[in-house]
C-alpha cells in the first residue's frame, strides 16, 4: 500500500476516535490540511516530471522538494552529482545528462564517435548503479551533412553503443529540436528523419524525445504524429509555443487534448514539462502547468 494511502486510513482512524469531542468544520478543516502535507492525488495516467534548466535559479533541494508536493515524480536532466539530491525527496531522474558533447557535436558527424561512444560507455554502469535507466543524446549539427548521410552516420556510430545500451537495459533517447528558432542547422529538426533512424538503428534500446515544442514549431500535427509514431518516442517534453511560456490558454496548443492521446497509446514513460516561466511565481506556473497535464 503507497505512504499515503496508509497515512490517510490513519488519519480518518484517528478522526474518527476523535469525532466525539471535534466539531465537524474541524474534521473537515483537519483532513484538508492533511491532504495537501500528503500532496495532490493525481490521476496518474500521465506520469510528470520537470526539466531543471528551465527552473535554475531555485535551488535544487528546494525545487524538488516543491516538484515532490505538486505529484511530479521526477526531475530531469541532471548529471550524477544531482541524482541523489532529488532521490532524497522520493522522486527520479527521468532524463539524465552527463555524457556527450552537447547538443551541436553528435552522432552525425563520424569524427565525434570515438569520444561519444567512450563518454556513453562511461555513464552506463552509473547509470545502472543509480537505478535510472535512460540518458539523452543528440544527432549533432549539420555542419553541411545531408540528411542521408547523417542517417548513415548516426547508425553507425549509434549501433557501436547498442550492445552495451542493451546489456546494461539503457534506453538511448535522441532529442528532437527545432532548427528555425533555438537550434539553427540540428540535423534531428523532424520527426520523420528521427523515425527513419529508429528504424535503421533496430532496437528498443533506442528511441527519440519528441519535445511537443519543438516539433510544433518545425512541423505541427503533433496529435497525429503521436498517433501514428507512438512506438518511436520514449519521452516527451512540453513548451508553449509561441515563446516557450507557460502552457495555458495563452498560447497555440491544447496540451490536455495532447496529453490524451499520448494516454490513448499505452505510454508508460515520462512526460516533462520544459517551458520557460515568465511569470513572478515560477512554482504557481509549474503547478498549473502539473494540473492542466493531469488529464
Amino acid at each position: 500500500m503507497p505512504l499515503s494511502l496508509s497515512r490517510r486510513s490513519a488519519l480518518k482512524n484517528v478522526a474518527g476516535s476523535a469525532a466525539l469531542i471535534l466539531s465537524p468544520l474541524t474534521l473537515t478543516e483537519a483532513f484538508t490540511a492533511s491532504n495537501k502535507a500528503l500532496g495532490p492525488e493525481l490521476k496518474g495516467r500521465i506520469k510528470q516530471s520537470v526539466c531543471r534548466w528551465c527552473y535554475g535559479k531555485i535551488p535544487l533541494e528546494d525545487l524538488a522538494r516543491e516538484a515532490k508536493a505538486m505529484g511530479l515524480q521526477s526531475i530531469e536532466l541532471l548529471g550524477p552529482n544531482d541524482w541523489p539530491i532529488v532521490q532524497k525527496y522520493g522522486l527520479t531522474c527521468a532524463l539524465p545528462n552527463g555524457a556527450g558533447m552537447g547538443i551541436e557535436k553528435g552522432f552525425n558527424n563520424p569524427l565525434y564517435h570515438d569520444e561519444l561512444v567512450a563518454s556513453y560507455e562511461a555513464i552506463f554502469p552509473k547509470l545502472v548503479e543509480a537505478g535510472l535507466n535512460t540518458i539523452i543524446c543528440f544527432s549533432g549539427n549539420r555542419k553541411g551533412i545531408s540528411d542521408e548521410e547523417g542517417l548513415v552516420n548516426c547508425t553507425l556510430g549509434l549501433k557501436r553503443l547498442i550492445p552495451s545500451a542493451e546489456k546494461y537495459k539503457i534506453t538511448m533517447i535522441m532529442e528532437l529540436l527545432n532548427s528555425r528558432v533555438n537550434h539553427k542547422d540540428y540535423q534531428a529538426d523532424k520527426s520523420a528523419w528521427g523515425v527513419e533512424l529508429c528504424k535503421r538503428v533496430g532496437s528498443e534500446r533506442f528511441k527519440l524525445l519528441y519535445d511537443i515544442y519543438h516539433m510544433q514549431i518545425m512541423e505541427g500535427d503533433i496529435i497525429a504524429t503521436i498517433k501514428r509514431d507512438h512506438q518511436y518516442f520514449g519521452h516527451y517534453h512540453t513548451g508553449g509555443v509561441p515563446g516557450r511560456a507557460e502552457i495555458d490558454d495563452t498560447q497555440e496548443l491544447y496540451y490536455p487534448a495532447i496529453m490524451k492521446a499520448i494516454a490513448d497509446t499505452g505510454f508508460q514513460g515520462y512526460v516533462a514539462q520544459e517551458f520557460i516561466p515568465k511569470r513572478p511565481d515560477p512554482i504557481a506556473s509549474l503547478k498549473q502547468a502539473v494540473e492542466i497535464c493531469d488529464i
